[in-house]
C-alpha cells in the first residue's frame, strides 16, 4: 500500500500547507472608505518603508493626519517622509490613492479594489499594474495584469503607480537554499518530485515509463488519480 500522493495531501489540509501569516507586519489595505474620502481628501505621510515575509514588494506605513495608520502597497518611486493623499480631490500623481471615477483614461494604477471598501484586491504583487481604460455610468474599464478588461464599479479606489520591486523574479536563485528559504516563508511544499522519478505505488505515473506519456485523466477523477492532463482536449504536439 502506496502513501498518500500530494495532491491528496494539500487537498485535506494541514499546518505544513498553511501559509504563515503571523510572520506579516499586518494586513495591507486601504482604511474605511467614509464620507470624507468620498466628497474631498485626507493627507498623510509615509512614516517607514517595512519588509513583509513572504511579499515580494515593500510596504509602506502612511500616518494619516487625524492619527490613522495605514499599511499599503508600495508604489515605485515613493520614500519615506512622501505626503500621500486619499480621496476623490486628491491629486492624481505616484503613490495618492482614489477613486477609479477619479483617475484619468490611461493611467496606470496598482492595488485595486473589486467592491468599494475591500481594501484593494488586484494588482498587488511586484512590478505589476492595472490601466484604466474608459468610464461609463457608474462603471470603470479596468485592463488587468493578465489582460483580461474588468468592469469595476467608480467607486472602487486604487494607487496611481507601479507597484515596487520589479525586478525580483530577474535575479535567479543561484543556490538550493535561497529557493528553501522562499518556500518555507511561503509555505510551498519544496523540492517537488516528478511522479515519474517514484514507484508504482507512490504515484500514479510511477513505475515506469508510459510509451507517450501520461494520459489524461477525467475532470471528476478521485484525487488519488488526478495528476497529469486534466480533462485536457488533446495532448502531444499540433501538426499542421
Amino acid at each position: 500500500m502506496g502513501k498518500r500522493i500530494l495532491v491528496q495531501r494539500m487537498g485535506k489540509g494541514g499546518s505544513q500547507f498553511r501559509a504563515p501569516v503571523w510572520r506579516r507586519v499586518g494586513a495591507v489595505r486601504y482604511i474605511p472608505y467614509d464620507e470624507r474620502q468620498r466628497q474631498d481628501k485626507i493627507v498623510g505621510r509615509i512614516v517607514d518603508l517595512l519588509h513583509d515575509p513572504g511579499r515580494g514588494t515593500p510596504v509602506a506605513l502612511v500616518m494619516f493626519e487625524d492619527g490613522t495608520e495605514q499599511l499599503m502597497v508600495a508604489p515605485e518611486g515613493i520614500g519615506v517622509g512622501d505626503i500621500v493623499e486619499m480621496g476623490a480631490k486628491a491629486e492624481a500623481k505616484v503613490g495618492n490613492v482614489l477613486p477609479l471615477s477619479a483617475i484619468p483614461d490611461g493611467t496606470l494604477v496598482c492595488n485595486v479594489e473589486v467592491q468599494p471598501g475591500d481594501g484593494g484586491k488586484l494588482a498587488r504583487a511586484s512590478g505589476t499594474y492595472a490601466q484604466v481604460l474608459t468610464h461609463g455610468a457608474k462603471k470603470v474599464y479596468v485592463k488587468l495584469p493578465s489582460g483580461k478588461v474588468k468592469e469595476l464599479h467608480s467607486d472602487c479606489r486604487a494607487t496611481i503607480g507601479i507597484v515596487a520591486g520589479g525586478g525580483r523574479i530577474e535575479k535567479p536563485f543561484l543556490k538550493a537554499g535561497a529557493k528553501y528559504h522562499l518556500a518555507k516563508v511561503k509555505c510551498w511544499k519544496w523540492p517537488v518530485v516528478r511522479g515519474k522519478a517514484m514507484n508504482a505505488c507512490s504515484h500514479p505515473h510511477g513505475g515506469g515509463a508510459h510509451p507517450k506519456g501520461s494520459t489524461p485523466v477525467s475532470r471528476n477523477a478521485p484525487p488519488g488519480r488526478k495528476v497529469g492532463h486534466i480533462a485536457a482536449r488533446r495532448t502531444g504536439r499540433r501538426k499542421g
